[in-house]
């Protein structure tokens, strides 16, 4: 279902827009961080869409040239309205020559979002019609869970059947063959969409997919019990090698429930971003501590079959602390 790209000789003289998607953990931020400083979308307005209250994309988007956060909703749905409302501020600020004036914008999306109501959403709306012109829709898959979420998740293959590029993350990670597959059932289920490769970011070449054949995928479900955002906070008082092992404890157990993990906590060893993708935890990375105490020391857990309580009460019970 490529080809939502208007390419008219109307769209000269409004902004591009790239809609930006992908599954839980897919590696959209970690693309997006390249190409906004060394690669097409340099100078691009950001606009970063995440489905939990807190946001933390931005923490990692901070050095693009303009940013804004719609948080608590997915664009799709339920912070649609908001989206719309924050695109018309664009214009208008473009249009009064209000600050910068930028020619591209870009909508990196939650990874629950479906993008097809996003593209619609903007089109249907006559101002944004007016000013703003759909570029492209770009999904990041990732290598190695793509083949499984194509299998498993409904929202993930809507995802990859909507792109006009499809962005394969984590290609260094994925076996040989298992990436063939994947990269034959992107080009059986979308054969229209241009396909590239990427590691931690940057461009890459994809290997040739030869014989390999590709997934033979079943009716498109309803996912089973939906996925949601949780935000779980973390305490002054919290030890931090203790709680260093409960998370990785819980991602071990309850790995095909928690899909995502990301966080910024502040420990003795800095501003940390935390990051987990089902049961594969990602190194620590170090941020600037350039915000707000206020800001941080909430980790949101996304996925299936757990609440906020649940999630507290195991680990002050892991790290010994009182209720």
């Amino acid at each position: 279902m490529a080809g939502m790209v208007e390419t008219s000789d109307a769209a000269e003289g409004r902004m591009r827009l790239t809609v930006l998607g992908g599954f839980l953990g897919s590696g959209k931020t970690t693309w997006l961080r390249h190409q906004l400083h060394h690669g097409l979308l340099a100078d691009a307005f950001v606009v970063v869409n995440e489905a939990a209250e807190t946001p933390v994309d931005d923490a990692l988007l901070s050095q693009s040239a303009e940013l804004a956060v719609v948080a608590g909703g997915c664009a799709c749905c339920e912070a649609r309205d908001e989206l719309v409302a924050l695109l018309r501020d664009i214009c208008d600020r473009r249009v009064s020559a209000e600050g910068r004036r930028p020619d591209r914008i870009v909508i990196e999306t939650s990874g629950l979002a479906d993008p097809g109501p996003i593209v619609s959403a903007i089109r249907s709306d006559p101002m944004l019609a007016y000013h703003i012109v759909i570029s492209e829709i770009v999904v990041a898959v990732d290598a190695v869970y793509g083949l499984e979420q194509l299998r498993q998740e409904p929202l993930s293959r809507r995802q990859m059947e909507l792109a006009d590029r499809l962005v394969v993350t984590k290609i260094d990670e994925a076996d040989e063959a298992a990436l063939a597959r994947l990269l034959a059932t992107l080009k059986a289920i979308n054969p229209g969409a241009a396909i590239s490769g990427a590691v931690k970011g940057s461009d890459a070449a994809l290997p040739d997919s030869g014989s390999a054949e590709p997934e033979v995928l079943g009716e498109v479900g309803d996912g089973g019990a939906p996925i949601r955002a949780l935000k779980l906070e973390i305490g002054e008082d919290i030890d931090w090698t203790a709680f260093s092992v409960w998370l990785s404890a819980l991602i071990h157990a309850r790995g095909d429930d928690i899909l995502r993990v990301k966080g910024v906590v502040r420990t003795p060893a800095g501003r940390l971003l935390l990051q987990s993708v089902r049961k594969i935890v990602q190194s620590p990375e170090i941020l600037p501590d350039d915000r707000p105490l206020g800001d941080d020391n909430g980790l949101v857990f996304i996925g299936r079959g757990f609440g906020t309580d649940q999630l507290a009460r195991s680990l002050r019970h892991f790290a010994g602390l009182r209720e």
